[in-house]
């Protein structure tokens, strides 16, 4: 009593002094200051807040003890690698299965005809089909054990997914097959895998197959099953190779088999790889492999992305057949979207409908290779067709781009709503994620398109090998220039590569992966595997890397003369110019390609002595220094490159777009040869690096 005596005796002169003031105030400057009270306050309550790292960006790895200098991911228990997310998801049956139940049978897998909206196939559905599939499988004959390949050669559309499902059902292994790998690839899949059935989507290809079985070219080859309608013809040639053509669903009504999933440890799918010389190898993935990477993802953005829900949408139009697009669409895009209930939207297989597919379907994922988003920026500035246009863009990429390096992420602001909201409606105006991988993207081109599409934009560093990736951007750092850190499944080292000066004591060297995500090896390829996988189970990438202070990788070469084009094709130069070498007015060349471009090039040079002849038989004239600069003969050069390569079998993204002729021959003296003759690569780059850049502008022109 006596202390709150005590304290109502208390005066505050300064807050009398106060309330003096205010009371002294006119009313309309007292409503003013409560206006913009209540704008602060709506202010601060609204701002947009800045993603929350869910480690240190500073220190996004670290060395673990008693691993010769590996590093780990800051993120999962330090104590061992991650091998799954979820207890009840730890084979791709299971993971399907979750889905199944957190969805409630909710729509699955889409599709759409021209104009028209997409129609879903529901959890239950996408489940029945499987097993009938699968059922029809076993009762043709096929084996439910993880020795049991089955070949799927078809598009993206839902019944690649549904044959998939089937095989997992039934504890078989998927072989997937694409065109690209061309028709001897192909018959050497279905030998080396022992392929006796093969799972098609149209007639055409059904075609392919049965022509290699009258040439008793992949005599094991005794199934072809068919999503598309055939007629009686194709059943006659069919059968008269000895082959029973089916079409989707080949078990009758009353034969299903109870499902027998797989475990962990099984094989799930065998992806063969279209190499750079030589057969194509197949690559062993187990259930635990793939489920692994993309537990890792999860955990690496579950606290920024905050989880994957029913309501998520990923778009599939990267081809199924490449195991890092089945990794950011299937494995991790679309594992991740089934294990929690999710949609996935099959485009209509014409990439020019692309846009038109998004803006029915609109995506919350979109996973892309950086061809896709080089083509995006390209079209957006071709747009901005005048100086103004072109500035005023720049300007608010600039200015959003301030808020994405502070770690906000949005699509509300004036920018926006201003500059970037057309170009966020074309792609369904609800993404919230996009992937991209398979080849680096330019800093240029990633660091507008974050700004510009106001959503997370992920860049993950893998090969097939370690079921594709290995590293992934840590949500918050949208810093370009680096493939981020180790996911949580898998370790780090860097290797020393001395005949190229690479040490790991520099935080240089090759990129060496070891985890729950690492493949089995290579399909009855021992030599092969025990070159790529040591005994100690590390992956040798050929690829050269660079720790970065703040724990981040790097990648900045490669140990042997290979590599990505933009949409993740391997090339090998050296067997380029081995068969281009073979034109007659050519002594010397270089082919030119990397990561940030979609062709190759070529620097030219040819023999002195044989090319003026060589040039008038095609009706040009002129002295060697003259005929060099002539237009006429390089488009002539050009063109009997080319020949020579469709006649020794090169792919067309194997084959240069546009050449240089340069009059001077490569040599020792002036630094672009070795001693024992050999062309320097990095010589080479360097010294044409001005030609180099002219021939890609020319291409676009």
């Amino acid at each position: 009593m006596q202390a709150q005596e005590m304290m109502s005796g208390l005066r505050i002169p300064e807050l009398e002094d106060l309330g003096h003031f205010f009371r002294s105030l006119p009313t309309s400057t007292l409503v003013g200051i409560g206006a913009l009270t209540a704008v602060l306050a709506y202010w601060l309550a609204t701002r947009p807040r800045p993603i929350k790292p869910p480690c240190s960006l500073l220190h996004q790895s670290e060395e673990v003890p008693h691993e010769d200098g590996a590093r780990r991911s800051m993120m999962g228990d330090g104590s061992k690698l991650l091998s799954h997310y979820h207890d009840d998801a730890r084979t791709m049956y299971e993971v399907f299965q979750r889905g199944l139940h957190v969805s409630g049978d909710g729509p699955c897998l889409g599709s759409r005809l021209p104009n028209q909206p997409y129609k879903w196939i529901s959890y239950k559905e996408v489940t029945a089909r499987a097993e009938y599939l699968g059922s029809g499988l076993l009762h043709q004959g096929c084996r439910p054990d993880p020795n049991q390949f089955i070949g799927v050669f078809a598009q993206n559309r839902p019944e690649w997914i549904i044959s998939e499902l089937a095989c997992y059902t039934y504890s078989m292994v998927v072989v997937p097959l694409y065109d690209t790998l061309g028709p001897d690839a192909i018959r050497f899949i279905i030998n080396t895998a022992d392929i006796s059935t093969v799972i098609c989507d149209k007639v055409d290809k059904a075609q392919v197959l049965l022509d290699n079985v009258e040439r008793k070219e992949t005599s094991g080859l005794r199934r072809i099953i068919l999503m598309d309608d055939f007629d009686a013809d194709l059943v006659e040639r069919g059968e008269s190779c000895g082959n029973d053509l089916l079409w989707k669903s080949p078990a009758p009504a009353d034969a299903l088999v109870s499902p027998q999933p797989p475990a962990p440890d099984d094989l799930s799918i065998v992806c063969f790889t279209s190499g750079t010389t030589g057969n194509p190898k197949g690559v062993m993935l187990s259930h635990g492999n793939v489920v692994a990477d993309f537990s890792g993802f999860l955990k690496v953005t579950d606290v920024s992305f905050n989880i994957i829900n029913i309501d998520d949408c990923l778009i599939s139009f990267l081809p199924l057949a490449h195991m890092f697009e089945r990794l950011i669409e299937v494995q991790r895009g679309g594992s991740v979207v089934y294990c929690h209930g999710g949609r996935i939207g099959f485009y209509q297989g014409d990439i020019r409908l692309l846009p038109d597919d998004m803006k029915a379907l609109r995506p919350t994922i979109f996973p892309v290779v950086p061809r896709l988003l080089n083509r995006m920026y390209d079209k957006i500035f071709s747009q901005a067709n005048t100086p103004v246009k072109r500035w005023l863009l720049n300007f608010a990429a600039k200015r959003k781009g301030a808020e994405v390096s502070s770690g906000v992420i949005r699509s509300d602001s004036v920018w926006d709503k201003i500059f970037f909201s057309k170009i966020q409606a074309s792609l369904g105006g609800r993404l919230r994620m996009i992937i991209t991988g398979a080849a680096p993207t330019s800093p240029s081109v990633l660091g507008f398109l974050r700004a510009a599409l106001g959503c997370q934009v992920y860049e993950a560093y893998g090969q097939t090998e370690c079921t594709a990736g290995c590293t992934f951007t840590t949500p918050g750092d949208w810093t370009p220039g680096h493939v981020g850190a180790p996911l949580p499944c898998n370790l780090i080292k860097l290797v020393d590569v001395p005949e190229k000066n690479y040490f790991a004591s520099k935080e240089e060297g090759e990129v060496c992966v070891k985890g729950s995500n690492v493949f089995k090896g290579y399909l009855k390829d021992p030599e092969r595997t025990a070159e790529t996988l040591d005994a100690d189970g590390w992956l040798h990438t050929g690829d050269i890397g660079k720790w970065l202070p703040n724990g981040t990788l790097k990648i900045i070469d490669r140990k042997k003369h290979i590599f990505k084009l933009a949409q993740g094709e391997y090339i090998s130069p050296e067997k380029i110019e081995n068969i281009y070498i073979r034109s007659e007015p050519v002594t010397q060349l270089y082919v030119h390609g990397d990561s940030l471009q979609s062709c190759l090039v070529g620097i030219v040079v040819p023999d002195p002595e044989v090319m003026p002849e060589w040039a008038k038989k095609k009706g040009i004239f002129g002295t060697y220094k003259d005929l060099c600069k002539n237009t006429e003969l390089k488009k002539a050069v050009l063109e009997d490159l080319v020949r020579l390569g469709k006649a020794s079998g090169l792919h067309s993204f194997e084959q240069v777009k546009n050449i240089y002729i340069h009059s001077e021959m490569f040599s020792i003296t002036n630094g672009l040869l070795t001693p024992t003759l050999k062309a320097k690569r990095p010589e080479l780059k360097e010294f044409f690096k001005e030609k180099i850049d002219r021939l890609y502008d020319g291409i676009s022109m």
